[in-house]
């Protein structure tokens, strides 16, 4: 038992930390299609996509996400892209936290003639 536990112990705080990473990119990602959701809407204003993404994480990542951060390149006159990036915790001394990045695009709303 002396020799098997150890292996024990560091397969469950793999499994762990495996759960801590997708974790955070579920976040990330939701963040990321809130703020896709406020930006491609018919008039929106400037910014907006990536309002209610900080504000999505702001309310829902605490402390599973850290360092995030929000951009919306790619965008163009047709498309909306969010991209939420961050890091999540680490329970591996000396390992600095996982890198995390999610991405969603959508059409954006807009008039058009047939």
């Amino acid at each position: 038992m002396a020799i098997l536990f150890p292996f024990v112990i560091l397969l469950t705080v793999a499994v762990v930390q495996a759960a801590m990473w997708a974790y955070a990119r579920n976040i990330a990602l939701t963040a990321a299609r809130e703020g896709v959701a406020a930006a491609r809407t018919y008039q929106a204003p400037e910014g907006a996509g990536v309002a209610r993404a900080r504000e999505t994480l702001a309310r829902i990542a605490g402390d599973s996400l850290a360092g995030s951060s929000v951009s919306t390149s790619g965008t163009s006159a047709t498309t909306v892209r969010v991209t939420v990036s961050g890091t999540a915790p680490s329970l591996i001394p000396g390992i600095s936290g996982l890198s995390v990045s999610q991405s969603a695009s959508a059409p954006r709303e807009r008039w058009t003639t047939p």
